[in-house]
């Protein structure tokens, strides 16, 4: 058992803690408040950015110390809003948001995984009619393993995970965060995965 302090209240968040709940990790609830994120990645030993990625930065620098020597789980997509509320254009174009939260938190170890499908998948991965892929992007590889080892407990299966390197591999599954706008307008809010055919 983890402690995790899972950092957003909305559909990302809510589903994450949820199921790793259900999977025999203490998640304790998190407040919407500074104070209350503060005090929950204090005494966690992984904590999971799913805050919207626009002002994640902001949120996540102010907790540097609160952070130090944690692994910090990034989910999220830093874009602006398109015209329709769904996705626009990334906020951090030629670098990441994973990139940006390892630079300005040194002492964290950062690893980008789950952000290249919808909210429901990242939990229920075998839901869908073909194996997704997650990707995991991360400079330590200790801290890769343990959110692997997260991963398996979410439902995914080994061979469904690819390390793709070091943080600054990011960059590519961060934009691929694109294709979604437009495949949600043309098929609906449907589960879906960026996968790679092989």
């Amino acid at each position: 058992m983890t402690t995790i302090a899972v950092l957003g209240n909305g559909r990302v968040g809510g589903n994450l803690a949820t199921a790793l709940t259900r999977a025999g990790h203490e998640v304790p609830a998190v407040g919407r408040t500074p104070d209350a994120a503060a005090s929950a990645a204090r005494t966690a030993r992984i904590v999971i950015n799913a805050t919207p990625g626009a002002g994640s930065l902001d949120r996540l620098v102010a907790l540097r110390e609160e952070l130090r020597g944690k692994i910090l789980i990034d989910v999220s997509n830093a874009t602006a809003d398109g015209p329709d509320g769904l996705p626009g254009d990334l906020i951090h174009p030629g670098s990441s948001l994973a990139e940006q939260l390892q630079e300005a938190l040194p002492g964290t170890h950062v690893v980008k995984t789950l952000n290249t499908m919808l909210f429901p998948v990242m939990t229920a991965p075998a839901a869908l009619a073909q194996a997704p892929d997650a990707f995991l992007s991360g400079d330590d590889p200790q801290a890769k393993q343990t959110v692997r080892e997260l991963l398996v407990d979410l439902g995914w299966h080994e061979e469904w995970i690819t390390d793709l390197g070091g943080i600054r591999t990011a960059r590519a599954t961060e934009a691929a965060i694109l294709f979604v706008p437009h495949v949600i307008r043309s098929s609906g809010f449907a589960p879906f995965a960026i996968s790679i055919a092989r």
